[in-house]
């Protein structure tokens, strides 16, 4: 008797997929049912298993554009499609973004001055008084042009931490999770700074979003052992988690420090981001187990193309 990785139902006589070697019940044997990871190596971007059969031959002309748009979406979603390869990776994806729009604040900065560069890039209340409601999501792809470390921590986090989830969760539901968090987190930024005296904070960087999947990968596996490069010594993701809520809830109280941007470290968005991974995690049915340890390669998944959208 095994588990269904698909429904999580027990089956007596399991089938084994060739492909990514999981145990399906009968209703998800097929890979197109528990869209398997290898469906990626089929590589049939140009619908070679399509018929290419027009359905308007017998419908007429009622439905036969429609019938032709649906069936190009099925191509362009499905396995071989432009968008199937985007399953399984969207955290590489968020990972060129951040790194795409981190070359675009240069350019802004040159050619159009910091106030563009303000109303693009970071969010605040008065971007978003002004109707700047882009600065929601841009902010979280943004980083500090002045600090090299700001966007190379969370890229290294990312990289590492980001197909746990992405695997646990399938590709839909951790873009959702990663670009919500992302956008709560900012904005509980420059809410905690309203409250306490600050009403001008500006909020930019992915911070909010990595600490969403360190509370989130917490709570899934908190036994999860990650070694750390200063000092190099192993600790498990819920220590190093709890110990960086609480830097950022020291950073938030301290004396002489009652801003939660003080030090231009947004604490208020990593405990916002942190807190919504944890509640979120509760909640949330996994598809794919998270290793007992962190690898090379992204986590030990084998790089892009792992995950399950």
């Amino acid at each position: 008797m095994a588990k269904c990785s698909e429904c999580g139902e027990y089956e007596n006589l399991p089938y084994q997929c060739r492909r990514c070697g999981q145990s399906f019940c009968s209703e998800h044997r097929l890979p197109e049912n528990h869209e398997c990871a290898g469906l990626n190596e089929w590589n049939d971007p140009g619908g070679v298993f399509d018929s290419g059969f027009d359905d308007s031959v017998e419908s007429g002309n009622s439905g036969g554009v429609g019938a032709r748009v649906r069936s190009r979406i099925e191509r362009e979603t499905g396995t071989g499609g432009i968008m199937g390869a985007f399953r399984g990776n969207m955290t590489y994806v968020f990972l060129g973004l951040m790194w795409i729009t981190f070359a675009a604040e240069f350019v802004v900065l040159f050619t159009a001055g910091g106030a563009a560069f303000s109303n693009i890039f970071v969010l605040s209340t008065g971007a978003l008084q002004q109707g700047y409601v882009w600065t929601i999501v841009t902010s979280i792809f943004s980083h500090s042009p002045g600090s090299f470390f700001h966007i190379a921590g969370n890229s290294i986090a990312l990289y590492f931490f980001g197909p746990l989830v992405e695997r646990y969760l399938g590709s839909k539901r951790f873009t959702a999770m990663f670009i919500i968090t992302g956008a709560v987190a900012g904005l509980g930024q420059i809410g905690v700074g309203a409250l306490l005296g600050d009403p001008v904070t500006g909020v930019l960087g992915a911070s909010g979003a990595i600490m969403a999947i360190m509370g989130f990968l917490s709570i899934v596996n908190p036994n999860l052992r990650v070694m750390l490069l200063i000092p190099p010594i192993p600790l498990s993701i819920r220590t190093i988690t709890i110990l960086y809520a609480g830097l950022s809830l020291f950073g938030v109280v301290s004396a002489g420090s009652v801003i939660p941007g003080a030090g231009g470290i947004a604490h208020a968005a990593h405990l916002s981001g942190l807190l919504l991974g944890v509640l979120y995690a509760n909640v949330a049915d996994g598809r794919r187990n998270v290793p007992n340890q962190i690898g090379s390669g992204g986590g030990g998944l084998g790089g892009p193309g792992r995950g399950r959208f």
